[in-house]
């Protein structure tokens, strides 16, 4: 699933990237500059979602999906697609249940004020769940019927985080694998600027206050066992 938001520049080199037999669903998010036409003419599944946000695009090709086994990809052309059988392989062979890249940053690739807003993020997220997140990055991978059950209900930026936070207290294995993190073509619409990174970081809190009230007071997983924490 490939969220789209007037990226006409990198569509064509992301599109020619995907392996062999996967297939693309680009979700066109309201573009003016004729993404979903070209993505057609290059042979993508094409699903129009009218209701802007990253959550809204990234669940309604979810929903379009039908494969067992899906993953989600920027279609900005800074995260490669040709990751994406590495990033599937931990899912698909029953090592994990969720796989998150891990964005490994190009010179360029990441502004200075969104790279400590992730890592702030990410370290909040070993506290408060014991997984061993270092980034929550937007490539990742699981089984569809898996990310069907978990209810999910944001649709802007808190989608990816409401994902990994509901996937953790279901017990579900994640994992993190490295992938490369390219700067992207063209503007950035989200943390490419101080204000979407503002934004992200509002959506996302929200999400993280609902998991506080969520949290056993018994067990939680730390350090990849069941440990005894109070919450508080």
């Amino acid at each position: 699933m490939l969220p789209c938001l007037n990226e006409r520049g990198a569509l064509p080199w992301v599109l020619s990237r995907l392996p062999h037999r996967y297939r693309a669903i680009v979700v066109d998010n309201c573009s003016t500059d004729g993404s979903a036409e070209l993505a057609e003419s290059l042979g993508a599944t094409v699903v129009r979602e009218d209701r802007r946000g990253f959550g809204a695009a990234a669940h309604a090709g979810l929903l379009a999906a039908t494969a067992e086994f899906v993953a989600f990809c920027d279609c900005d052309g800074s995260l490669d697609p040709a990751q994406l059988p590495a990033l599937l392989a931990p899912v698909m062979d029953g090592r994990a249940d969720l796989v998150l890249g891990s964005r490994q940053p190009q010179r360029g690739s990441w502004p200075l004020h969104a790279r400590i807003a992730n890592g702030v993020l990410a370290w909040r997220l070993r506290r408060l769940t014991g997984e061993h997140v270092k980034d929550l990055g937007p490539m990742r991978a699981a089984r569809r019927d898996g990310l069907l059950s978990l209810g999910l209900e944001d649709r802007r930026s808190g989608y990816p985080l409401e994902m990994f936070l509901k996937a953790s207290l279901d017990n579900w294995r994640i994992v993190e694998f490295p992938v490369p993190y390219a700067p992207r073509t063209g503007k950035s619409k989200v943390t490419g600027t101080v204000r979407g990174t503002i934004t992200a970081v509002l959506d996302m809190s929200a999400q993280l206050r609902a998991a506080k009230t969520l949290l056993p007071s018994g067990p939680v997983r730390m350090n990849g066992r069941r440990e005894e924490r109070t919450r508080g």
